[in-house]
């Protein structure tokens, strides 16, 4: 399997972070901690699902406060489509060969994105439009791949 990089996520404080809400696949519903529901509501184009709480149920909620800032009195979360597959993911990861091809990847990957950018001019693309850019991030590639032909080649004399 792959490991991909992780990004962080910063809840608001002073307010119940997304964990606390319990999500149930089979009724495809969010539960808040005090055991209300959030129904799926529709789709962004971005493929984030959203739940929204009832309003009229929110308002009389003694964890509004820890819930919710809006002005309408409804939470709102957000879910990914692919979601599940990044659960797999996370769980991947923090797995024990995970965590080591995660350090393998910080190594070799990472290394080479610092190489592109800082020995061969990748900092700023040269050209302008998506085709001149892809150009030049695959001459860039070719040079690095030649660079670790020619080391290997001088190693075996």
């Amino acid at each position: 399997f792959g490991v991909i990089a992780h990004r962080r996520y910063h809840p608001t404080k002073g307010l119940f972070p997304k964990w606390k809400f319990k999500y149930d696949k089979y009724k495809d519903i969010y539960i808040c901690p005090n055991g209300q529901n959030l129904t799926y509501s529709t789709t962004s184009r971005d493929g984030y699902r959203e739940y929204k709480s009832d309003p009229k149920l929110c308002a009389s909620c003694p964890l509004l406060d820890q819930c919710t800032r809006s002005k309408n009195h409804q939470k709102v979360i957000t879910r990914h489509v692919w979601e599940e597959f990044k659960e797999k993911v996370r769980l991947n990861r923090l797995s024990q060969s995970g965590k080591m091809l995660y350090k393998y990847r910080k190594e070799k990957v990472e290394r080479s994105f610092a190489d592109s950018k800082e020995l061969h001019g990748l900092r700023y693309c040269r050209l302008r439009g998506l085709h001149n850019a892809s150009e030049q991030v695959l001459l860039t590639a070719a040079c690095q791949n030649m660079k670790k032909i020619a080391t290997h080649l001088a190693k075996l004399g």
